[in-house]
């Protein structure tokens, strides 16, 4: 454990393992992402009470699971640092913060287009919609705070405890719809309880899902190989790797 631990503070390790895994991820998330979509769209049936307008949740449930989960990534990740001094981890927080600021985006702008055939209002202040909101001006802070230092270490420090200090909103976010009165429906499933939805509908979901996992799992092996390039540009295995 402690070897494999050793092997991730390493940037020349973790980007040749980066670059040996991000072509499996892509197919992956292609594959996932184009079958779910297919089946989604046209043989999934339509919902009994929202008809076919109901589709979006098949951009809309994965966006916001992804919102989430890239914050707690980033919080584990932000732990990493502060305790262990691991420079890698920063790195992979700070490649992680714009695509789980564009989940909470897409998020809520696929749930005010599913809110105006729904609600019949494209926004609420809702529980659920409000911690949202929240959730994107706190993704908003970490990369603006990041570049708000002359050094680079205190603005990794600082981003550190602000996530830390952000995550404080993700359980509010999940149980917002049982804490309060919202319109914002339950969870559509999760891994304890059998879904409410027939197997025609949620099984695409679930590719959707999987498929959006993918995708970020890829593009975030990407942009940590260009971040372990830029920072370690003066090391010599990087000089030779980019001959």
């Amino acid at each position: 454990m402690w070897k494999l631990i050793h092997k991730l503070g390493s940037p020349k390790w973790c980007y040749q393992l980066c670059g040996r895994l991000q072509p499996v991820f892509w197919i992956a998330a292609a594959a996932l992402l184009a079958v779910g979509a297919v089946w989604s769209l046209a043989f999934s049936p339509p919902d009994y009470q929202m008809g076919d307008s109901y589709r979006i949740i098949y951009v809309h449930v994965p966006a916001a699971i992804l919102a989430q989960s890239v914050f707690l990534a980033m919080t584990f990740a932000s732990v990493v640092f502060l305790v262990w001094k691991i420079k890698l981890a920063d790195m992979a927080a700070s490649v992680m913060a714009p695509f789980g600021a564009a989940m909470t985006l897409l998020g809520l702008f696929s749930g005010a287009v599913w809110g105006i055939p729904t609600w019949g209002t494209w926004w609420t202040w809702d529980a659920r919609l409000t911690s949202m909101l929240i959730q994107l001006f706190i993704y908003i802070g970490i990369i603006a705070l990041r570049g708000a230092f002359s050094r680079p270490e205190q603005g990794a420090k600082a981003v550190a405890v602000l996530t830390l200090v952000g995550v404080v909103n993700i359980p509010i976010i999940k149980y917002s719809v049982s804490w309060w009165n919202t319109l914002h429906q339950p969870a559509t499933f999760t891994l304890t309880e059998r879904p409410a939805m027939p197997e025609s509908m949620w099984m695409p979901l679930l590719l959707m899902v999987l498929g959006f996992y993918c995708f970020f799992t890829a593009l975030t092996l990407y942009r940590l190989r260009s971040e372990i390039l830029k920072r370690e540009s003066r090391t010599r295995w990087v000089q030779e790797a980019v001959k």
